[in-house]
């Protein structure tokens, strides 16, 4: 490899910090490996997969991606439909290295660990490409839906789940692995996919829908989760794309959206008309049919934060490390340390609470389930709230330089908000706790014993979650949801943190984040222990 000039006609090239190029995603995270090795996932397969997702190749197709995104092509040259979307190559090389590494796979073979591996691939996709992450996720979480029936899990799961990826324009039985996706949302309704208006008719055994679908992710999957109103109330269906008779199921394209972030990834809008479905549960049963996956993507959500965090906070680490102001280091100057350390306390803790949630979804206890269904919302809530300020300031920390499209950090800032707003906004989430609370004892009583589990180890801790309790003896009026549900997931953070953080990090996210020793923006704050926690990054 050939340097470029540094001395140029009128100017020589200085204190301009070489871009990190491929790095080791495993082997720079040690806060990853703590946590790969308290949750049992698979380090081998992580230390083979960091390797790989942080490739000279690899950033390349994820830079290819974005910046030739996907091209909508409704027709063919004749005029026939096809309804199709191509893509760079480096979106498949992706798709490939995703799925070859077991980010859809992981948590359904039979090993320990798997929902903590695939957390973990998750993670280091966020990193690289996080527009990849949509098809793999829903791939990965539509299998515990599928299980509803017996039949289509046993045709669609092992292919779900296999290390193949094909993307080829064929039917389930023709292809040795395939993709999931889901379309849900229709104009009227949002979030409230109980308003929704498309139509299941009974035809045979199955079914054929008609209506329109106002976000269908990924659309070159090779099959769909939706729901309709079939004459029994909303249900849940399965929609292949491509039939056994050799046909394109008549699901059409209307557009690609037009997004703010998350470009490589072909959101779209659909139609239904007259399309071939299979019933997937009851009819009338569709929410609860398909909310094991709902839950299941919501992990990947609260963890895709902590991979962007960290993404931003290791440029802004490397920035600050080799670029000079005023005659020292930015590193080396003391306000620069304590906005770095204390961004990276927010990562730290958005890591924790997903990674402690991957745990609970590794088990099979009642009580461990119940804990993950009310662990992994607030982790949601929480992580992605703080995201986007979070991003901005290691943003920041590169000066002008952080606001190029050369740098990763644009890219970083349009996609922090994308995973609250995915499958329900901050509201819907904080609705959707308190419903979980009033509904679920047991899981009410499993966080309870997760926060009282690390007291008597942090008098301020303590002092916080008794505050917390005096303050909502019972559940909070709805107004008060967000606060309540802050507040609760902040001392759930700070309860992993506190159990298995080093001293540096556990003290300054309980000192800044529980007992509120801070000002209201990255930074203002006191105490930290910069170096050691610095030293994590």
């Amino acid at each position: 490899m050939t340097n470029p000039h540094s001395n140029l006609p009128t100017h020589e090239v200085s204190n301009q910090p070489t871009p990190r190029g491929a790095r080791n995603l495993w082997a720079e995270d040690q806060p990853l490996r703590e946590w790969v090795a308290a949750t049992g996932a698979d380090a081998q397969a992580l230390t083979d997969a960091g390797q790989a997702f942080g490739t000279a190749n690899t950033l390349q197709d994820a830079e290819d991606a974005r910046r030739d995104p996907p091209r909508l092509v409704l027709f063919d040259r004749s005029g026939r439909r096809v309804d199709e979307v191509r893509f760079h190559p480096g979106y498949h090389n992706l798709m490939s290295l995703g799925i070859e590494h077991g980010y859809a796979a992981a948590a359904w073979e039979d090993r320990p660990g798997g929902h903590a591996t695939h957390a973990a691939l998750t993670y280091y996709m966020a990193q690289v490409e996080p527009g990849i992450s949509c098809p793999l996720t829903m791939t990965y979480a539509a299998v515990p839906a599928l299980r509803n029936d017996a039949k289509l899990s046993a045709a669609w799961e092992p292919k779900l789940a296999a290390r193949h990826y094909d993307p080829s324009v064929a039917p389930l039985s023709a292809k040795q692995g395939v993709t999931m996706g889901m379309a849900m949302t229709e104009k009227q309704g949002g979030s409230d996919v109980r308003a929704n208006t498309t139509r299941a008719v009974a035809d045979g055994e199955d079914y054929r829908l008609t209506g329109h679908k106002w976000f269908c992710s990924a659309p070159m999957c090779d099959g769909f989760l939706t729901l309709a109103q079939a004459p029994g109330g909303l249900t849940c269906f399965l929609v292949p794309r491509w039939l056994e008779d050799g046909s394109r199921n008549t699901m059409y394209l209307q557009r690609l959206k037009d997004k703010l972030g998350n470009r490589a990834n072909a959101s779209s809008e659909i139609e239904y008309s007259n399309t071939f479905a299979h019933r997937l549960g009851e009819e009338g049963q569709g929410v609860k049919t398909i909310i094991e996956m709902v839950h299941h993507t919501r992990l990947d959500t609260a963890i895709a934060p902590a991979g962007l965090m960290r993404a931003a906070l290791a440029e802004a680490n490397w920035w600050i490390s080799h670029r000079t102001a005023f005659q020292r280091r930015l590193i080396d100057q003391p306000l620069m340390r304590t906005v770095i350390a204390d961004l990276a306390l927010d990562w730290e803790g958005s890591l924790a609470l997903a990674m402690g949630c991957a745990h609970a979804f590794d088990s099979d206890t009642e009580e461990d389930r119940a804990f993950a269904r009310i662990a992994v919302a607030l982790a949601k809530y929480l992580s992605n709230k703080r995201a986007p300020g979070m991003i901005y300031e290691a943003m920041e920390a590169l000066g002008g330089m952080g606001y190029i499209e050369e740098t990763p950090m644009p890219m970083l800032y349009r996609e922090a908000p994308l995973n609250s707003i995915w499958e329900g906004s901050g509201n819907v989430i904080c609705l959707d706790i308190l419903r979980t609370l009033a509904r679920a004892p047991l899981a009410a009583q499993t966080l309870t014993a997760r926060l009282q589990s690390v007291t008597g180890a942090d008098a301020r801790y303590d002092a916080a979650l008794k505050a917390h309790h005096a303050r909502w003896p019972t559940l909070p009026e709805e107004a008060e949801a967000r606060w309540f549900t802050e507040s609760l997931a902040t001392l759930l953070a700070a309860s992993f943190l506190i159990e298995t953080a080093p001293h540096a990090v556990a003290d300054g996210y309980v000192s800044t984040r529980v007992d509120g020793q801070r000002g209201a923006t990255a930074g203002a704050v006191s105490g930290l222990d910069a170096a050691a926690i610095l030293a994590r990054i």
